[in-house]
Formats: C-alpha cells, sequence, structure tokens
C-alpha cells in the first residue's frame, strides 16, 4: 500500500469515476485505474462497485476511506512542518555555550536572531566547554561554542576566533611591564570559573606555565564570575587575569582603578565551534551558528582595539 495509491483511492471516491480522477491528478486514467487494481489486489477486497462509467465504493471502500483520508492528512502535516523547519519558520536551535561566551554573543545576540526567525525556538545551554562537548556527545544539543582545547573525539571543530588573556590589576607597580607567569604566582591571585577549575581551559594554560616555569600557581582567592573577579582585583584583593573580549563588552563598567597589562609570553583564549562529526545541523541551528559565526568574525577588530591601561596611583582613585 502506498501513499500514491491512497491519493487515487480517493480522488476516485470524490469524483465518481477512474477518467474524472485522473483528469483531476492530471494523469492517464489507465495508469489510475491500474494503481486502484493493485491496491485491491493487496488488500484482498473490491474497493468499488464498476456501474458502467461510473463508481461506488464498497463497504470495504468506505471502511478504508477514513483510514486513507487520516493517513494522507498526517503525512501532509509532517510536510509542511518540515517546510517551516526548512524555511525556518519553526524547529529549535540547540545550541551550547560556555560561561563567558556571554560577552561575545550574549542576550543582544539571542534578541537579534530571534527577531530574525521569530518562529524558531531557541535553547541556549551551559556553563562551561567541557559540559557543552559532552552535551553535544550525548545528543542533548546540535552545537556549540567552546573555549579550546576540548576533547575533540568524534566532534568537528570550526575555529571562531582568539581572544588576547591580559593580567589586571588596581596595584600600579604589578603593571610597570607586561606580566610573567613567575611574577603572577608571586603575587594574591584571585580567579573565576571556580566550578569547572581545572578543566577551564584558560586556567589549564596558566598551570602549564606556571608548571614549565617550576612555580606554584594557587589562587588566594576563587570565585565563579569574572565580574566578581574584577572588582575584587580593583579593591586590591589581588591579580587576576580577564580577556581583552570581555573587558570590551564592559566597557565603562570596567572599574577605573583597574589597569592591565598583557603577558610576556602571550596567552589566547582560542573560540570554536563544534558538533558531532559527519551530523547534519537542523536547519534553526546551522542557522544559529552563521549568524554567531558572522558576529564573531567582526569582533577581533573591536576587541584588538582595547588599550593597555595602568592601574592609578591609590591617591588617584
Amino acid at each position: 500500500m502506498t501513499l500514491q495509491q491512497l491519493t487515487y483511492f480517493l480522488a476516485a471516491i470524490e469524483h465518481g469515476s477512474f477518467s474524472a480522477a485522473a483528469a483531476s491528478l492530471h494523469l492517464a486514467q489507465p495508469s489510475l485505474s491500474e494503481q486502484v487494481r493493485r491496491l485491491e489486489d493487496e488488500l484482498g477486497v473490491a474497493l468499488f462497485h464498476r456501474l458502467g462509467r461510473g463508481l461506488a465504493p464498497t463497504e470495504a471502500g468506505q471502511t478504508l476511506r477514513p483510514h486513507a483520508e487520516r493517513v494522507l492528512a498526517e503525512v501532509e502535516a509532517a510536510r509542511s512542518s518540515l517546510v517551516d523547519v526548512r524555511e525556518l519558520r519553526g524547529g529549535t536551535a540547540a545550541f551550547g555555550t560556555f560561561g563567558t561566551s556571554r560577552y561575545y554573543l550574549g542576550a543582544r545576540f539571542v534578541a537579534d536572531f530571534h527577531h530574525r526567525h521569530p518562529g524558531v525556538r531557541v535553547r541556549v545551554l551551559g556553563q562551561n566547554s567541557s559540559e557543552v562537548v559532552s552535551a553535544i556527545r550525548a545528543g542533548e544539543l546540535e552545537a556549540g561554542v567552546v573555549a579550546l582545547p576540548v576533547d575533540d573525539e568524534g566532534l568537528e571543530v570550526r575555529p571562531a576566533m582568539r581572544d588576547e588573556i591580559l593580567a589586571c590589576s588596581a596595584d600600579p607597580s604589578r603593571l610597570r611591564s607586561a606580566m610573567t607567569i613567575e611574577r603572577l604566582a608571586r603575587g594574591s591571585l584571585v580567579l573565576y570559573d571556580v566550578t569547572f577549575g581545572a578543566q577551564d581551559p584558560t586556567r589549564r594554560q596558566l598551570a602549564e606555565l606556571a608548571q614549565r616555569a617550576g612555580v606554584p600557581l594557587a589562587p588566594a582567592i576563587d570565585v565563579e564570575d569574572p565580574e566578581v573577579a574584577i572588582d575584587l582585583a580593583a579593591d586590591g584583593a589581588g591579580d587576576t587575569i580577564v580577556a581583552r573580549g570581555i573587558l570590551h563588552a564592559l566597557g565603562r563598567r570596567v572599574p577605573r582603578r583597574l589597569g592591565w597589562v598583557p603577558f610576556a609570553e602571550p596567552i589566547y583564549e582560542h573560540l570554536a565551534f563544534v558538533w558531532r562529526r559527519g551530523t547534519q545541523l537542523s536547519p534553526a541551528t546551522r542557522a544559529f551558528v552563521t549568524m554567531a559565526e558572522d558576529r564573531l568574525s567582526d569582533l577581533p577588530r573591536r576587541v584588538e582595539r582595547v588599550p593597555r591601561r595602568r592601574a592609578p596611583r591609590p591617591n588617584g582613585r
């Protein structure tokens, strides 16, 4: 039993003859009547009484009719739903992010996407790059943006941008020259992203630099949010590290008493889009990724404009 046969069967009932049904479907009459005959053979019952040039459904035909109508209606509904998804009138964009990605994409980006595709439901989840990768592997998310490095087994990884990590302090003496890992280790340190700690890619880079230099590196204060770390550093609780992109996003919200310098051996945060290898993204998620790529492609030029800033002397606060 095929959808074509059911379509021909219903057309024959509606029009009362094979010739009229074929004409309505722009078919040759023998083709339509042959498909109805094959349907009858498969079911083992006659579906029509042949009345001269006309047709009348048998009891079996009357019994089949509502089932055929329901099947074709469901198929049409499925087709319409897929058209909505394909043309971004529906569907879901399921996307994962890490904690500080809000400074690169953020609420404005999601709002812009929703404005462009109001029929698409948006799900943005995640707290850390490793969590995003795990959710993608488990099929809970289609794609995401992460900070590298991550375990990329089974994943497609498409680099998006890099952002330089800066050393921040309210103590002018700490910012007279580019920061070294040795000097960073000698001071009091405030770090964010405490929940994932050593799994955080930037913390891993710092730990590797400290290990190569043979110095211990342990934060005096661990917090979750980078803005809290910035405020603590601005209040003199210790030095912290912040990506240029975060400082750019915060703008005038960065305390004036905080200064920053690059590292002597530059440290970068590398952002990338990831999804399961060999998987075709849904139209909604693919559109979300494309728009996010466009948004991030222009960001490095703006982020690089964040100048070096020395912290003012205490009496200049």
